[in-house]
């Protein structure tokens, strides 16, 4: 065969896997043994299944009372096995009786080792590395696992233990049977583990498990799932469809989660917090994470992808479905304010020409991989959520229901999915759809109004500075938000056409016309000059993700070089009086952009006294305590304001404080640091901190259990300034104190500390093997590379370390063409920004 692009033969199918699996963990080696029961469409004289790494021991094919020999030939680019028959087999049932060796990988896929726990992860494609199998989605069978383990260790799978045996001195423990489910959702998990107490709800049985020393880190996940499961089963008005939930943290882990079927596997930083000493930034988000993968068990694993082009089905779908049901458990935390952060990343990349349309052609599974991005969860996300705004929430839900009732237990595509949301809203949802789907990029909707008349047009937003856009006839179900004498009302309006006039039902005068309700639509906004002007006279009635757009879509018209840095900076200034964390917080993100990209070195005092001027009122007001009974958006403000007076406008007082209250905390003065301050005060610290600070950062990475901790101290080690600490920062990428599931988050946060960039680049390009070793998951691979593009100004340097290591990054294609384009694209921008940062900063003095 010798194609990795190869596909199985749908003439012949599993119903059922029954296999026993006995893993060594010390050795890292298993054996195994089973069956799979098929039905054979046509005879056949070969029978392909997906392998890789197993060598297989015994194999025969079963046809009623005939036994017909199989034997198996590997193929490596196809990662299949080839069982040869001696006779040929006639249609109908058959079962093909297998015996077979393998061993742990090293790339947190498969089977494998993370720390004391052996753990699966399948998706996309890599069941076929523990047994021969069926690994597409489409093929969806029943699976009945039993596992050899040592007494004293926990065993968790996709269903519940049947049976907990001792046979000829061997511990076997059986799972039930599954549901019919693709390959990719099979999960085992063997190790020292601890589970929480059992909690039900809506009687199914839930758990979270932990090491042991982590298990007083489990109550959170447990009440997040406990509040959020009726809440789903609910909105999809059908039954959670397996019969427990365990929830599994699991110490090195290369994705966030994974949602395999009735035993969803997380990183343990998105898993495991003590609420109580929390930031809210992390019981937000590992909310999100416990609810988009319990979305996903009906959007998923009910109802399942054909085949990974429509991968976005699952992801875009349980991304959106997250922040909904979150927002409608914590309404107080705004979570859609937060969705904006993951939406822009979308906006950037795919305003690129290298970006890639939501659902787009996969040839096999590691095109597949590459597919796990920005694109894919928020702007699918994102899409979904447009859609949802123009159809309505009544009606979009309906057609979801409708959706999942006619396709459970089976495999669908989008044009079931729009097909159903057609049905329910007798709206043309197909052709909407498809534009968004099909094709890469977004329009710029450009606003004028005279009255109550507003003239939309849409042109295609490129980053591209020497391109005006394309004219675009896409279908962008804009929501516009506007007041008159009666009060703020809306209107919904297709925009089909490059250009269409719409008249406002108004009564009075209209003050002002906002074309992106609540940021629902994913899209760029460009207001004419009496427009914009209007609707910052009007800020108090906007939403506060709308100022946020304000912000935002200044920005990227800036990028484009259809707008002035001056103008963002002009913007800033006028909402820097905003008193909401959630703007603030826009604010302080682009400052801190143009801080660590478009400042000369001559310029940096100027920018600091602006920065403490816009900044210094609000912490005159916030301090660094909170106040008895202080809500939540207090103590965010706080936390956002500290950011822009240590981290932008590096004010030395508050390196010093950050310090001191740090140790005092550390020293068991909880009330030294509100949790929300936790993160800017201990990167702070770090920036100006020295060798004992350093060491005592390192053993805080080693040994503190709360996973957010370890990974805040492993933020904080990268960010060190001092020429005496840096090499040792940078030596830490490839120490055990770096874990792999981190090594290249912490390599980002190198590459963005500017003192640590140089000597970073220049470790990483002279260890380039190890680093690749450490990285050799494709996520990891991935994130490397984006990684490389804060490297605007060795873009050269990056782009010829590119070229020398094509072979080592042949696994992540796409992530090297956006991170050239961004390197080029950046520093065009720079070379435009930096003279325009010093020209307005002389205006300010």
């Amino acid at each position: 065969m010798g194609d990795r692009n190869f596909r199985l033969d749908a003439a012949f199918r599993p119903t059922r896997y029954v296999a026993r699996l006995a893993p060594d963990m010390a050795a890292r080696t298993f054996r195994a043994s089973g069956h799979v029961d098929l039905v054979l469409d046509r005879p056949a004289r070969a029978l392909v299944l997906h392998a890789v790494g197993i060598e297989v021991q015994r194999s025969t094919l079963v046809c009623g009372t005939r036994r017909i020999a199989a034997a198996p030939t590997p193929d490596a680019d196809s990662q299949t096995l080839t069982f040869a028959l001696e006779h040929e087999a006639p249609a109908g049932p058959a079962t093909l009786d297998v015996e077979w060796t393998g061993v742990f990988h090293d790339d947190l896929r498969g089977l494998y080792m993370a720390g004391v726990v052996a753990v699966t992860q399948f998706e996309a494609a890599d069941a076929r590395r523990l047994l021969p199998c069926f690994d597409e989605p489409s093929f969806k069978a029943i699976w009945s696992l039993s596992v050899e383990a040592p007494a004293g260790l926990a065993v968790v799978g996709n269903g519940r233990v049947a049976s907990d045996t001792v046979e000829d001195g061997r511990r076997v423990v059986v799972f039930e049977p599954t549901p019919p489910i693709s390959s990719y959702l099979v999960a085992l998990v063997v190790g020292r583990l601890q589970p929480s107490p059992e909690l039900v709800s809506r009687g199914v049985p839930v758990r979270t498990w932990s090491v042991p020393e982590k298990a007083h880190l489990a109550g959170f996940a447990q009440e997040i799932a406990g509040a959020v499961l009726p809440l789903l089963e609910d909105y999809f008005d059908r039954a959670y469809p397996f019969t427990k939930l365990d929830q599994v943290g699991i110490p090195d882990f290369e994705a966030g989660a994974m949602e395999n079927a009735g035993c969803i596997t997380f990183r343990e930083v998105a898993l495991l917090a003590d609420r109580a000493k929390a930031p809210l930034s992390v019981q937000k988000r590992i909310s999100e994470v416990v609810t988009h993968e319990l979305a996903h068990q009906w959007f998923g694993n009910l109802v399942t992808m054909k085949w990974w082009d429509d991968l976005w089905l699952n992801e875009a779908f349980a991304t959106w479905m997250a922040y909904k049901i979150v927002d409608l458990w914590m309404p107080g935390w705004r979570v859609w304010d937060g969705f904006e952060a993951g939406k822009a990343e979308a906006l950037h990349l795919d305003s690129m020409e290298s970006t890639h349309p939501i659902r787009s052609e996969v040839r096999n599974a590691d095109e597949a991989t590459e597919n796990f991005d920005v694109i894919t969860y928020e702007k699918g996300g994102a899409m979904l959520r447009m859609i949802e705004g123009w159809l309505g929430e009544e009606t979009f839900r309906a057609g979801i229901r409708d959706y999942v009732r006619r396709h459970e237990w089976g495999n669908a595509a989008a044009a079931d999915l729009w097909g159903a949301l057609a049905r329910a809203s007798s709206q043309p949802v197909g052709e909407v759809a498809d534009a968004w789907t099909t094709r890469s990029g977004y329009p710029l909707v450009c606003v004028e109004r005279r009255g109550a008349r507003v003239a939309l047009s849409q042109r295609r937003f490129l980053q591209a500075a020497d391109d005006d856009g394309l004219p675009e006839t896409r279908p962008v179900p804009v929501v516009l938000r506007w007041a008159d004498d009666t009060g703020v009302r809306e209107t919904r309006h297709l925009l089909r056409g490059t250009r269409e006039t719409l008249d406002l039902p108004a009564r009075g005068d209209v003050r002002f016309a906002c074309a992106n309700r609540a940021g629902a639509g994913f899209y760029r906004v460009q207001y004419a000059d009496e427009e914009r002007a209007a609707l910052a006279r009007h800020a108090a009635q906007l939403a506060p993700v709308e100022r946020m757009n304000l912000v935002a879509d200044a920005w990227a018209l800036f990028r484009t070089g259809a707008g002035t840095l001056a103008s963002v900076l002009d913007l800033v200034v006028g909402l820097a009086g905003d008193t909401d964390y959630a703007v603030l917080g826009e604010l302080v993100g682009r400052l801190e952009a143009m801080e660590r990209r478009f400042l000369v070195d001559a310029d940096r005092p100027a920018f600091a006294r602006i920065v403490y001027g816009l900044f210094a009122p609000h912490f005159a007001k916030t301090g660094w305590d909170a106040a008895p009974g202080e809500d939540d958006p207090a103590r965010l403000r706080r936390a956002v304001v500290l950011r822009a007076l240590a981290l932008v406008a590096r004010r030395p007082e508050f390196a010093r404080e950050a310090r001191a209250r740090l140790e005092r905390f550390w020293a068991g003065d909880a009330a030294a640091l509100d949790a929300n301050l936790l993160d800017p005060a201990a990167l702070c610290a770090a920036r100006a901190g020295d060798a004992a600070l350093f060491d005592r950062m390192a053993e805080r990475s080693r040994t503190d259990p709360d996973p957010a901790a370890k990974r805040r101290m492993l933020a904080c080690l990268a960010s060190f300034e001092s020429p005496a600490i840096l090499g040792r920062s940078v030596e830490l990428l490839l120490a055990d104190t770096v874990p792999t599931q981190d090594s290249s988050i912490y390599f980002g946060a190198l590459v963005a500390n500017r003192a640590a960039q140089g000597p970073a680049f220049d470790f990483v390009r002279a260890r380039w093997a190890d680093v690749r070793r450490k990285t050799a998951a494709p996520m990891l691979a991935r994130r490397l590379v984006e990684s490389l593009g804060e490297l605007t100004t060795r873009r050269v340097e990056v782009e010829a370390l590119f070229d020398a290591q094509a072979e080592s990054l042949s696994a992540v294609p796409a992530a090297v063409r956006q991170t050239r384009e961004r390197l080029r694209l950046d520093e065009s921008v720079r070379a435009r920004a930096m003279p325009e940062l010093s020209a307005w900063l002389r205006s300010r003095r």
